[in-house]
């Protein structure tokens, strides 16, 4: 991606996105389930996280991991203000807003956004049900939970329910695994079955998703740094 590099750094950004949600999908056939574990040990992969039963027999799931060099308390903060009109996603914020998604990922901690209570929503879209905070446990986990038809299901009994589950898990030298595990179900059809199932959406959430937990990284890890690296109070 060397060419993409050269642009400016929106169109950089998204052509970067584009590039890797098409490389995705096209390799789908041929990657099959490996990539559903992405970065995660067969142990991660196969253990119980919190908010597993809130959608028990999915239709298809994931399980990301990455290890961050920095104590789960300082990760935990970009993980509470995550949501659309809060501290975004960290991922392709451009190609997002192409979407309407109107998102702005921060590059600081917001102290007013650290404050997560059980049923307070979280939105992806400004025009999309948000998820709902089901168990909230700082530093170490967090569960969302969806359905686009809480309150009753439509006349024809149909259904989409989705699960997006954080762990910090604390790893030795003040090391963090991240632990990104997302669980969908869904009742037959065409419709619900090419706006929640696995493809195309697993191949497109698969690189906003890695981008995210990257970004997660790399902004807890030069927040440790500099907290490391400033002047002890005299």
């Amino acid at each position: 991606m060397a060419g993409i590099s050269r642009l400016p750094k929106k169109i950089a950004e998204t052509a970067e996105a584009l590039v890797l949600i098409a490389a995705a999908i096209m390799s789908t056939p041929f990657v099959g389930s490996r990539r559903r574990h992405w970065g995660a040990t067969d142990e991660e992969a196969a253990d119980h996280m919190p908010g597993d039963a809130l959608v028990p027999e999915p239709e298809w799931s994931y399980t990301y991991a990455i290890t961050i060099s920095a104590p789960r308390e300082d990760v935990w903060p970009w993980i509470a203000q995550l949501g659309q009109g809060r501290g975004g996603f960290y991922s392709y914020q451009t190609l997002e807003n192409l979407l309407g998604c109107r998102i702005h990922n921060v590059d600081h901690v917001v102290p007013e956004l650290q404050q997560l209570d059980l049923g307070d929503p979280i939105s992806l879209h400004p025009e999309s049900p948000p998820l709902r905070v089901e168990q909230v446990e700082p530093p170490e986990t967090l569960v969302l939970h969806g359905a686009p038809y809480p309150d009753e299901q439509p006349a024809e009994g149909g259904y989409a329910v989705a699960t997006w589950q954080f762990r910090l898990a604390e790893n030795p030298g003040e090391k963090t695994r991240l632990i990104i595990r997302g669980r969908h179900d869904y009742s037959p059809g065409f419709a619900n079955r090419l706006f929640f199932g696995a493809f195309p959406m697993e191949p497109i959430m698969f690189v906003m998703t890695r981008k995210m937990m990257l970004g997660i990284k790399e902004l807890a890890q030069a927040s440790r740094a500099s907290s490391s690296s400033a002047p002890d109070p005299q």
